[in-house]
């Protein structure tokens, strides 16, 4: 058993506030002419993986991606932006919410769209790649809470599936 360090203090939400931005271009399309679902996943594990790194003060491995929504198409030329932030931690884990908007290129003047979220389970791990204590997560803001409150939901939601499955394999 790997000896850990105690958890360190928590921080606010903020402090784990990450944006990535990038313009969508023609290597990134799929068969239907808008970007590749794949292309904005691999864009939503990084922005999120940078959150995890930034909250946790060291190394997070993805492991588990509770939902992704792809509510509009993106296109060739869209300016879009990844916004992150740790909602909730565990001992080891953290969840993760991820916003992305569009700013589109033909209409750089109208609102940003929303084009996807998603919810990714993180687990700071150390060096051996063994789970380690990540300090807690502190909500500031009425919708920092709010989000804190919804991710318990959802990790109450994954574990009670997990004892389900395990209990369908034991029959």
């Amino acid at each position: 058993m790997t000896d850990h360090p105690a958890v360190p203090p928590g921080k606010p939400t903020s402090y784990s506030r990450v944006t990535l931005s990038r313009i969508m271009t023609a290597v990134d399309v799929n068969l239907y002419g808008t970007v590749h679902g794949g292309v904005l996943m691999k864009f939503v594990d990084d922005v999120a993986g940078a959150a995890a790194a930034r909250h946790s003060g060291g190394t997070a491995v993805t492991a588990s991606i509770d939902e992704i929504v792809f509510s509009e198409p993106v296109r060739v030329g869209d300016l879009v932006h990844a916004h992150a932030q740790v909602n909730w931690t565990g001992s080891t884990s953290m969840e993760v919410g991820v916003r992305v908007v569009a700013e589109r290129w033909d209409s750089a003047e109208d609102e940003p769209v929303r084009v996807a979220t998603a919810y990714l389970v993180f687990v700071g791990v150390d060096v051996g790649g063994a789970p380690r204590p990540v300090r807690p997560v502190l909500p500031e803001t009425p919708e920092d809470e709010r989000r804190f409150k919804e991710a318990e939901i959802r990790r109450a939601h994954r574990l009670a599936r997990r004892r389900a499955i395990q209990a369908h394999r034991a029959a």
